[in-house]
């Protein structure tokens, strides 16, 4: 690692930013550039444009290197198109990695070999930094694409009707314009490395014959990763981190069970930055465990054995499958077994409405209940999904909290027909005594950080829940003096029972940790007030701070509040801007595009 602390500020910014998508070989031709530069400032004619070879470089292909664009909300798709380019260059491969909206779409024409991979939002819908691109790929001007070979890598959720719908849209017309597939998209659910795995392998392999490379020298293996990790805690290996405290932070009489959670890091290496997630292995609750098996009339402590690991059913269903969300899969076996006419339907194009409504109003429990059919222990595991870690936004800031991580997390639990039902996690963590160890690790979110210079404003809203990662960056530009403003739009139910953390924004006005904040208690008055209401009162001053290049962040619920926001800030820029309805549209999206509107939603 190099210091930029002789660096200006400004200077180190532009640097950070101009640097961080260059793959190896751009940087060595960028370092002989400067290098060149700094000959001329210092007494040279003309500047001498030295490449500096890089030690461990593969040899120079004969073909057009492969592109890997990703597009990703909360960074799996970056992590997973991150490991496919190291091992591009690990294979002596060549290859270029780059995010969706810092992809120059008029090379699209050139590409040879081309690798996406995307997450899906909602409902088939591409994530914020993949909006710009796919809208090209659509669109009138996209070029014929006769000589390129392709491959996609969709990241989804199976609870949802379109899972991995922004890939089959992308293959689908990318084969329109003339494309061929070098290899069949990929469709990785939660469990992602199940898919993603061994399409990378394959990625790899239909590459080689591709590029007609040299042998490459002996250390080509060794590669600096594009982030190394300090830590050697990761999703698959997580760290046990103790449960410090564990706090409701709603009052008496809230329809919410939000709660507070202190857990240590300490000796484990892990370190974030505000905006980051912590991913979190939860297990089953054996009250539900016991009624999926009482009801099926399985042994619990049968051996089952599922891509060669062996544990008992009971088991299976505590530590390793989903059992709280149902899947598209799932029901699709289950239709078999049950032979049942109703859910053939709504597994059909036709039901799809009834699809969503059974998906939001139903667990594994109740579909079995409803659609009665005869399992074997076997049958039942290969048909549920893997168990996936539950990712929460980062609360706290390790510049005030050191070896900590802080969660603000919403317990769930409701009754359905009478019965109690609850969220995997908030309920497996809302048990939990302190001193118990809870698996996690960190879930890094390279589009959800603060503005490199710390003298810019900021802009954060975030009602209910997502509230997290604010107190993370409130406490964060308060630890290291940030001289920007900051602006924080907060909502929910009642002033009383949900303001949550009060004392602290309190004490963060007090001090001028915080510069303003707006609240929005939609159930104290007649009419309902949310946070979108609060931006449109203060639109002309939160025009006027993005205008001087304030960045904004939004977190929270992505069916509802998100777009409502969205919509809302469309409003502002023409009630305050003057401007008309396609400029206004235009405006945000530039505020994307320049990185200055960052969503974090679910």
């Amino acid at each position: 690692m190099f210091a930029l602390s002789r660096l200006p500020e400004s200077t180190q910014g532009v640097l950070t930013e101009l640097t961080q998508n260059l793959d190896a070989a751009s940087l060595n031709w960028l370092s002989g550039y400067l290098a060149g530069i700094a000959q001329h400032k210092t007494g040279q004619d003309q500047p001498q444009l030295v490449a500096v070879p890089s030690p461990a470089a593969a040899p120079v292909a004969a073909a057009r290197p492969a592109t890997i664009i990703f597009g990703s909300q909360t960074g799996n798709s970056e992590r997973i198109a991150t490991q496919l380019h190291e091992q591009f260059q690990q294979a002596g491969l060549q290859a270029r990695l780059v995010r969706a909206d810092r992809y120059s779409t008029r090379e699209l024409k050139d590409e040879e070999v081309l690798f996406i991979v995307m997450s899906t939002q909602g409902e088939g819908d591409p994530p914020d930094d993949s909006i710009g691109f796919v809208e090209f790929l659509q669109g009138k001007r996209a070029p014929k694409l006769d000589k390129l070979q392709f491959g996609v890598l969709g990241l989804g959720d199976s609870s949802y009707p379109l899972f991995c719908g922004i890939a089959e849209t992308i293959e689908k017309r990318l084969i329109e314009l003339g494309a061929t597939k070098l290899l069949d998209t990929g469709m990785a659910d939660l469990d992602i490395e199940t898919v993603a795995n061994p399409w990378r392998e394959q990625a790899i392999e239909l590459t080689k014959p591709l590029q007609q490379t040299a042998v490459a020298p002996a250390n080509a293996g060794t590669v600096t990763p594009i982030r190394p990790e300090v830590s050697v805690y990761t999703r698959d290996n997580p760290f046990k981190a103790t449960l410090l405290e564990a706090q409701g932070i709603t009052g008496q009489g809230s329809t919410r069970d939000v709660r507070h959670f202190e857990l240590s890091l300490e000796g484990s290496g892990l370190q974030y930055e505000p905006g980051d997630s912590l991913g979190v292995w939860p297990t089953q609750d054996t009250r539900l465990v016991a009624d999926v098996l009482a009801l099926l009339e399985l042994d619990g402590d049968e051996s089952i054995t599922v891509q060669q690991q062996t544990h008992s059913l009971r088991d299976w269903l505590t530590h390793y499958r989903e059992l709280t969300q149902l899947t598209k899969p799932f029901l699709t076996a289950l239709a078999e077994r049950a032979d049942s006419e109703e859910l053939r339907h709504i597994l059909s194009p036709e039901g799809i409405e009834d699809f969503k409504a059974l998906m939001d109003s139903h667990q594994v429990l109740d579909a079995l209940q409803r659609f009665p059919a005869t399992w074997t222990g076997q049958q039942l595991v290969e048909a549920l999904r893997a168990l996936a870690p539950r990712m929460y936004s980062i609360a706290s800031s390790q510049a005030l909290v050191d070896e900590e991580v802080h969660l603000t997390v919403a317990n769930v639990q409701y009754d359905f027909n009478e019965q109690a039902r609850w969220g995997v996690a908030s309920n497996y963590l809302s048990q939990l005594e302190e001193g118990a160890e809870v698996r996690v690790f960190v879930d890094r979110n390279s589009r959800f950080k603060l503005p490199t210079n710390p003298a810019t404003d900021i802009i954060m809203i975030g009602p209910g829940t997502g509230i997290a990662p604010f107190r993370a960056f409130v406490q964060e530009r308060s630890a290291t003096e940030a001289t920007g403003r900051n602006w924080l739009f907060f909502g929910n139910p009642h002033f009383t029972t949900d303001f949550l953390y009060q004392l602290e924004w309190q004490h963060a006005l007090e001090d001028g940790a915080l510069t303003k904040m707006d609240v929005a208690f939609s159930r104290d008055q007649p009419e309902k007030i949310y946070v979108q209401h609060k931006l449109l009162e203060r639109a002309t001053e939160l025009y006027e701070w993005l205008q001087n290049g304030a960045h904004l962040y939004v977190c929270g619920d992505a069916n509802h509040m998100a777009k409502d926001v969205h919509q809302a800030l469309q409003q502002v820029a023409q009630q305050a801007g003057g401007l008309d309805e396609d400029a206004a549209r235009q405006w945000i999206d530039g505020l994307a595009a320049e990185g200055r509107y960052a969503r974090d939603v679910y």
